[in-house]
């Protein structure tokens, strides 16, 4: 556990949380002491992160939930509820890329694929979490959107679409629960090493190294530092925004 241990007594939800910035951020919030749940489309896929999570010391919830299906959601924040008592953070970060097409040679079903995990996913899940939210006086919500959430990706239009509308989702629900101590933001990460990543360049991985001002991809772990700080007390007096993370990709 973390010397600073922030998050004592927080119970933290974090979807896709099978590898990637989700795994790295349910390990950050765990090794901060928070009761941590975490959630994927199968508990087999979240087999490492468990592992992980089990190796700063802690218990993590495992939740099998594929969040395009409103019925599976809708129960997963209730098993969280029931285990814990509360939800105080979610982090909702489940997301899938699109394979590479210009618009107009993009599949009708992929479309509907990408938007309805990344975007009725995302949606779904804030209805319940705030719901809670609201009923138990407060709480921190942190949706993933993307460096393509506030620019165009030749070839990624269904995902851009989807990111976008994140943030517009993102910032209506800090208006509507700004007098409910509820803090509703976004982050957008840039080019990181997750395995997302290496399926989008086709393991080229220079290709997006190339694309970043800094030089080099980013980390998992350094989203991670960006969500805890957004969730603690630290970032009180944040709401919604848009908050790039990206290396200066997005510039």
């Amino acid at each position: 556990m973390s010397n600073t241990a922030r998050f004592i007594g927080k119970v933290v939800l974090v979807t896709g949380a099978a590898s990637g910035i989700g795994r790295a951020t349910a390990v950050a919030f765990a090794r901060e002491g928070a009761q941590v749940a975490i959630l994927d489309r199968t508990k087999e896929s979240l087999n490492d992160a468990a592992e992980a999570v089990a190796g700063v010391g802690a218990k993590a919830l495992v939740l099998a939930c594929d969040v395009s299906e409103p019925a599976q959601v809708e129960k997963s924040i209730g098993r969280v509820v029931e285990t814990f008592g509360r939800l105080d953070i979610a982090f909702n970060n489940a997301g899938v890329e699109n394979e590479a097409a210009p618009v107009a040679e993009i599949d009708l079903e992929d479309w509907d694929r990408i938007l309805d995990i990344n975007l009725r996913g995302t949606f779904v899940c804030m209805k319940h979490e705030l719901a809670q939210m609201v009923r138990q006086g407060g709480g921190v919500v942190i949706n993933t959107s993307s460096g393509a959430g506030v620019r165009g990706v030749a070839g990624g239009a269904a995902y851009a679409a989807s990111k976008h509308a994140i943030i517009g989702l993102t910032k209506s629900a800090a208006l509507d629960y700004a007098k409910s101590n509820i803090r509703v933001n976004a982050i957008l990460p840039g080019n990181i090493e997750t395995p997302m990543m290496d399926r989008f360049t086709g393991g080229d991985i220079q290709k997006a190294i190339d694309l970043e001002p800094v030089g080099r991809l980013g980390k998992p772990e350094e989203i991670a530092d960006a969500v805890l700080w957004m969730s603690a007390d630290l970032g009180a007096f944040v709401t919604g925004a848009a908050i790039a993370v990206d290396g200066g990709w997005s510039l």
